[in-house]
């Protein structure tokens, strides 16, 4: 078998590639079966950022979060998060998870009442890349004791 690197993989070479790990992680009853969600701001001119996220395993995850500069300060990523939140909470989830960095947003997550459970420092150089969660329920539970 040999290795190499493959540029751009598409989705059917993701999937082959994750494949493995699905069957482990059936056989021990824990079965990956992601949904995803996607909400994004659109206007007359089309779609301009938006949430990415992914669901399973009784979380939501949050990959993108994307706000163009020019409407920052309008509270669109808020309602975004809200938004992707309540969709949780309908389906029964245990809470959401997110990371972002030490020069992007921390702030925003924490104000939202996110708390960080993890961070892996120098990524970049000098900076840090925290991960955050938001578990519903025991608002007195932090992330950390999840």
């Amino acid at each position: 078998m040999d290795i190499r690197q493959v540029e751009m993989a598409d989705d059917e070479t993701r999937s082959r590639i994750v494949a493995p790990l699905a069957e482990l992680a059936t056989r021990a009853d824990f079965a990956m079966s992601p949904r995803f969600l996607t909400l994004a701001l659109s206007d007359a001119a089309g779609i301009d950022g938006g949430l990415i996220a992914q669901i399973y395993w009784n979380w939501l995850h949050i990959e993108v979060l994307a706000v163009p500069e020019r409407h920052r300060d309008a509270g669109l990523g808020r309602r975004l998060v809200e938004r992707a939140e309540a969709i949780a909470r309908d389906a029964a989830l245990r809470g959401v998870w997110v990371d972002t960095y030490s020069f992007q947003s921390p702030g925003f997550y924490e104000a939202m009442g996110y708390r960080p459970f993890g961070r892996l420092p120098d990524y970049p150089e000098g900076e840090e890349r925290i991960f955050y969660a938001k578990i519903f329920g025991d608002q007195t539970q932090t992330a950390g004791e999840a």
